[in-house]
């Protein structure tokens, strides 16, 4: 694998047609600056600002945890289990998945050694105005719109030739961490994704092959301390345009927030778990059976938090409608057919907040050109 990222192409990466982002401030040099109040494009409106609660909640420890160990050896109460937790909660951290511990922090170490460069090192890595590979921040249209207190760094790593070498930091060990933790990530994203095809009625590798050429990336997020967390979202509220979506949290750093039935549930990290998520794409898929929930991210005072979400999502061509398992008399289609590309545009064409890409696939209007 690393001799084909080596001999890659770096001037004929397939391009991500999505959109495009202005550049901004890094948040984390702002923090480097001794910054002692909030700027004002940071600060959100009064009923957007979180209620920051870092103690552990028992409404927390209800969100269902799957044994990935029996899920991957067809234990069908563990299956019935992720039916339900697809069905009523959109999320599920996964236990005994099989990435053992050393690979998990050596995958947050390379992470870690990326935000700690200068910003002069990683603005070598930054994301190009008309591209959204590399270093920077995304879904950024405007010098008036409320920023995230985030930086972020997005890579492709599947399939090769839609990776963009040139923005993989030249960090010792980070490009053998990222793909060996993604090797073990992609694993679990079949078996998970597997389990998922048989509960919608269809043949095991049917969503997989759904996907089209799948795409496979890593986006991780860096969330520096903030002077005061309660006027700033890490992340504002929004759902994936995934089909899932795999999050590794810090172990000791509460930031994750789920809105579950209509309130803001504060998700407490299993240490060396992965928290799953439905995306956009796997919604429209189930006709609505499986939904996928909005979430944020706070920050607080003292700590960085640090996340690695692996975004799993379909070619650009893949139409997306509910499969045929989901259509009935009963059951009429929520969605309209739409192609991932206009979906994603879409989104990408406005601030990310809430369920904008389910909304576009239940307009009635979505395939004009």
């Amino acid at each position: 694998m690393a001799t084909q990222i080596e001999n890659s192409n770096e001037l004929e990466y397939e391009k991500i047609a999505w959109g495009t982002s202005l550049p901004v401030p890094s948040v984390q040099e702002l923090v480097r600056n001794d910054t002692k109040e909030v700027p004002p494009r940071y600060v959100q409106n009064n009923d957007n600002r979180p209620v920051i609660i870092f103690e552990p909640s028992q409404e927390s420890a209800e969100i269902p945890i799957i044994n990935f160990s029996l899920l991957a050896d067809g234990d069908e109460d563990e299956r019935t289990k992720l039916h339900l937790a697809c069905k009523e909660w959109g999320f599920f951290q996964i236990l005994n998945h099989g990435i053992t511990e050393e690979v998990i922090q050596k995958v947050k170490t390379a992470v870690s050694g990326f935000f700690e460069l200068p910003l002069t090192e990683k603005k070598k890595y930054a994301m190009e105005e008309d591209d959204l590979h590399g270093y920077g921040q995304a879904f950024v249209h405007s010098e008036e719109q409320i920023l995230e207190w985030s930086d972020i760094m997005f890579l492709i790593i599947y399939p090769l030739k839609s990776r963009k070498t040139v923005v993989w930091p030249e960090l010792p060990g980070f490009k053998e961490a990222v793909e060996e933790y993604s090797k073990n990530v992609e694993r679990v994203r079949d078996e998970i994704l597997g389990n998922m095809s048989l509960l919608l009625g269809l043949e095991r590798d049917r969503l997989k092959e759904m996907h089209g050429e799948m795409k496979h990336a890593v986006r991780m997020n860096y969330y520096p301390p903030c002077p005061n967390p309660d006027l700033v979202l890490g992340i504002g509220p929004h759902s994936d345009a995934t089909s899932i979506t795999l999050l590794l949290q810090d172990d000791d750093v509460t930031g994750l927030q789920i809105n579950h039935k209509q309130k803001w549930l504060p998700v407490n990290p299993i240490p060396n778990a992965i928290l799953v998520n439905v995306g956009d794409c796997l919604e429209i898929w189930s006709n609505g059976m499986y939904k996928s929930i909005e979430h944020r991210a706070v920050t607080n005072k003292e700590k960085v938090r640090i996340s690695v979400a692996t975004t799993v999502f379909p070619a650009d061509t893949t139409e997306l409608e509910p499969v045929e398992t989901m259509i009935s008399e009963q059951h009429l289609s929520m969605y309209k057919r739409v192609k991932f590309l206009d979906l994603i545009k879409h989104g990408m064409a406005k601030t990310m907040d809430g369920k904008i890409f389910i909304e576009y696939a239940k307009e009635e209007d979505n395939q004009r050109p």
